[in-house]
């Protein structure tokens, strides 16, 4: 049984490397030269004891070396590896071009047309009235209507964010801005619509807690989901979760079920919901790929990174098909990204806020709260991305 891991400078690949390998799967990581002994984003996942070997894969001619690699081990094993991307990048380029890959290896992920559609807000956003699903309040511009008319009719605050941040390339805290004053929403409105070259997404700003239902589908239908609720996030002004809770929500699976079905989705999604101020969780956007908390399927032992492996591996080799995993209740865990988390509590604490950062100081000295990156059994990726923090510092 052999796995291909891509894109594994980044931190939530190093959950998939050690449940697989803990799971008796020989794990090949690989990752593209340009990320070579870059002091800001080591190969976390390579570094793991969990991977048999690490591959470099060249930056020019990435997909046809992908590829080769699928070749060389299937030759050596007698079997189609699983392929499973972990960066939007990759997964981008293997769904518009799959079929070179359905002889190589064995994938579960969406289409192209689907990634088109999970990935933009608007898309998103219609068919999720369509189907019942609660959204934010949106607002258009009127045609012919000068921006700053527009503006100053908006009720504040409010969100204004790109229809896809993630193809413009940028970060997860970039992607939205959350606006207070017409000089401010017709400012980042601007900004966005000279980046992407369309109008943004305007919508209403919603300030309950924030929550996400995270799946694994197969032609549409769910196979295995976890739900969260974000408790901290870094930085404290808007930004990734550092630290999150697994939580148990029937509505959330609902709406994530509605969805997938409609598109008729294959492969790993996050369902990112917001609550308003009654508390009713509303839909906000779709990660189609592997998520930010994805780790919290580890500290929960979730099936869920298993069964997306034994799903890629039974596409490639469906002679020899592997069982499901048995599925896993919730168990209400608690995931931090420690460094991030620690980081967010000075920054709590400097809005005012003690409470918040007690109670992220009290989960990082709480053994029974999971960290996302750091386990005492497999040091070396931990210890190398505190490194990276530090030299990140020092270069600011």
């Amino acid at each position: 049984m052999t796995a291909i891991v891509t894109d594994v400078h980044y931190r939530m690949s190093l959950a998939l490397v050690r449940t697989l390998g803990e799971a008796g799967v020989e794990v090949i990581t690989c990752e593209r030269d340009g990320c070579r002994g870059s002091p800001a984003a080591p190969p976390l996942g390579a570094l793991s004891r969990r991977a048999a070997r690490h591959v470099w894969l060249s930056e020019e001619g990435y997909l046809d070396a992908l590829l080769e690699l699928c070749r060389e081990i299937g030759q050596g094993k007698g079997c189609r590896p699983a392929l499973l991307p972990v960066g939007a990048g990759t997964l981008g380029l293997l769904a518009a071009d799959r079929e070179r890959f359905d002889g190589a290896g064995g994938l579960c992920i969406p289409t192209a047309g689907q990634l088109d559609v999970m990935n933009s807000k608007e898309q998103i956003s219609l068919l999720a009235a369509k189907l019942g699903i609660p959204v934010p309040e949106s607002f258009v511009r009127r045609e012919g209507e000068d921006l700053t008319a527009f503006s100053r009719r908006l009720p504040l605050p409010c969100v204004i964010k790109p229809v896809c941040g993630e193809k413009l390339g940028l970060t997860a805290r970039d992607r939205y801005a959350v606006v207070k004053s017409p000089e401010d929403a017709e400012r980042q409105y601007g900004r966005f619509l000279a980046l992407a070259g369309e109008p943004p997404v305007v919508q209403a700003y919603l300030s309950g807690g924030g929550l996400g239902c995270s799946v694994l589908a197969l032609e549409g239908k769910v196979l295995a989901s976890i739900c969260h609720r974000r408790v901290r996030e870094y930085p404290v002004t808007g930004g990734p979760s550092s630290c999150c809770v697994q939580e148990d929500r029937e509505d959330l699976r609902t709406y994530a079920a509605r969805l997938t079905a409609e598109t008729g989705y294959t492969g790993l999604a996050m369902f990112e919901f917001k609550e308003d101020q009654n508390g009713e969780a509303r839909l906000l956007e779709v990660n189609p790929r592997v998520w930010g908390t994805f780790p919290l399927t580890r500290a929960a032992g979730s099936e869920l990174p298993l069964l997306w492996y034994v799903l890629a591996w039974n596409a490639g080799n469906p002679d020899r098909p592997l069982p499901y995993p048995a599925p896993v209740p919730a168990c209400g865990r608690r995931m931090i990204f420690a460094a991030s988390d620690l980081t967010a509590a000075l920054g709590y604490a400097r809005r005012g806020e003690p409470g918040m950062m007690l109670r992220a100081l009290g989960d990082f000295l709480n053994p029974a709260v999971a960290d996302g990156v750091f386990e005492w059994g497999d040091i070396r990726p931990g210890l190398a991305y505190f490194r990276s923090l530090l030299a990140k510092e020092r270069h600011k």
